[in-house]
């Protein structure tokens, strides 16, 4: 739920919705984002590859999608492999939802 700043009139989003916002800003992260659809699971590696960006920059952009709730990963082994979070993207639309409806 949307926070309330100051007056009754004052909304504000809440933490995680901004971070999901910020999460997918970025081409690149939307391009890594399509590689998730159908529920496909893949290593930093397999995103790189995928994308065609460093292993490095793939790892960066994966933190920043976990931190917006956009993805979540899980360790099989020594490979840890990411998926989206539909969990943690609903919960941010809700809240950007009830935030427009405020606003708009």
């Amino acid at each position: 739920m949307p926070s309330v700043q100051g007056s009754p009139d004052a909304i504000d989003l809440a933490a995680p919705t901004h971070e999901f916002l910020k999460a997918l800003a970025s081409p690149t992260r939307q391009r890594i984002m399509l590689l998730f659809a159908k529920g496909a699971e893949l290593s930093v590696n397999e995103v790189a590859e995928r994308t065609g960006i460093s292993q490095s920059t793939a790892s960066t952009q994966l933190a920043i999608l976990r931190r917006g709730a956009v993805v979540t990963r899980r360790r099989d082994g020594k490979t840890v492999l990411y998926r989206a979070d539909r969990s943690g993207a609903q919960a941010a639309l809700d809240d950007l939802q009830v935030y427009l409806k405020q606003c708009c």
